[in-house]
């Protein structure tokens, strides 16, 4: 008899923790290289990679060493490639121009990508204007300054074709604007895209996290883009957003950040039956590099939870910038 009486069970459930084999046997979440999307960026006018210093290991890629990165990714058994571009500043203007050029930074580096993978990689396209503004917004500005949503989903069409023609599988609106995807949607269907895959950002929310991703894209912007992407103190919002991403015809929908939104993360996997993906961004990434550096955490268990986090709470795919080092790592 237990020296705990009568009223302790002989359940135990540290049993099934007794091992490592026992703890995998029973593992209710796992990993697999198929699960992650590499995000990588692309610099215009560059001869060798440039390293982001707020993103340790990252890198704004020439065109011939992203190619690179898409063979080892699909090597690895990533399931994708979410391509943004970086154009010389004297390219930027107000309505970002660059963006829809067929021989713009980000389209030559789609027709790059998929030349050089085919489809053993999903080749995906960040589909928004930031990169492309001398302002640094995802829109078009209108007279009072404010980001013009009507005007703005004109250059998203746009934008849609241009990337559809040079390659992309999927595109991703990451602008937040009301109507984005179903205008989208049409754009495609009109120009003979009816196969080109929608991946919705329908949960941006307007994070703090994202201060490395500037660097990383060069972004001319001041202010922020709170009248826009979502308040962070919002869930339900984001559900609403969600209902009209996919009235509109998204084929995928995402949460972004990853970490500090699981409770959203999780109620959008309840409500759908889409595949939800989650964007692992770049300040959930530097925190993690920058405290494994000093010493403070262990790297590769602490990279491995954070996944495993993301996925138990109900993402089917993470964009993440460890996938090749965690895709090698499980194979």
């Amino acid at each position: 008899m237990s020296e705990y009486g009568d009223g302790f069970p002989g359940i135990r459930p540290r049993r099934l923790r007794t091992n490592a084999t026992m703890r995998r046997m029973v593992a209710e979440t796992r990993l697999d290289p198929a699960d992650f999307i590499l995000p990588a960026f692309v610099r215009e006018g560059i001869d060798e990679p440039v390293a982001i210093e707020t993103m340790p290991g990252v890198v704004q890629h020439t065109r011939d060493t992203l190619r690179k990165a898409a063979v080892e990714a699909a090597e690895a058994g990533v399931s994708g490639i979410m391509l943004f571009g970086v154009p010389e500043e004297a390219k930027k203007d107000a309505v970002g121009t660059a963006g829809t050029d067929p021989d713009g930074i980000l389209q030559q580096a789609l027709r790059d990508v998929r030349a050089e993978v085919g489809d053993e990689l999903l080749v995906m396209s960040d589909l928004c204007l930031d990169e492309f503004t001398d302002h640094g917004h995802c829109g078009v500005l209108d007279a009072r300054g404010r980001v013009d949503n009507d005007a703005t989903l004109e250059r998203y069409a746009e934008m849609a074709q241009v990337q559809a023609d040079a390659g992309a599988h999927v595109v991703g609106p990451s602008g937040m604007m009301d109507g984005q995807v179903g205008v989208i949607r049409d754009a495609l269907d009109q120009t003979g895209h009816e196969d080109v895959a929608i991946l919705a950002y329908t949960a941006k929310y307007a994070s703090a996290f994202y201060g490395p991703f500037r660097e990383a894209v060069g972004s001319s912007l001041t202010g922020d883009r709170k009248t826009y992407q979502q308040d962070p103190a919002n869930l339900r919002e984001s559900l609403r957003e969600l209902a009209l991403d996919l009235q509109e015809g998204a084929d995928m929908v995402m949460v972004k950040p990853a970490g500090p939104y699981l409770d959203v993360l999780a109620k959008v996997a309840e409500s759908v039956d889409v595949p939800v993906v989650a964007y692992q961004i770049s300040g959930e990434y530097a925190m993690i590099e920058a405290a494994a550096q000093r010493g403070w955490i262990d790297r590769e268990a602490a990279i491995r939870e954070s996944l495993v986090g993301i996925r138990r709470a109900g993402a089917r795919n993470v964009l993440t910038y460890w996938a090749v080092e965690v895709a090698r790592a499980l194979r």
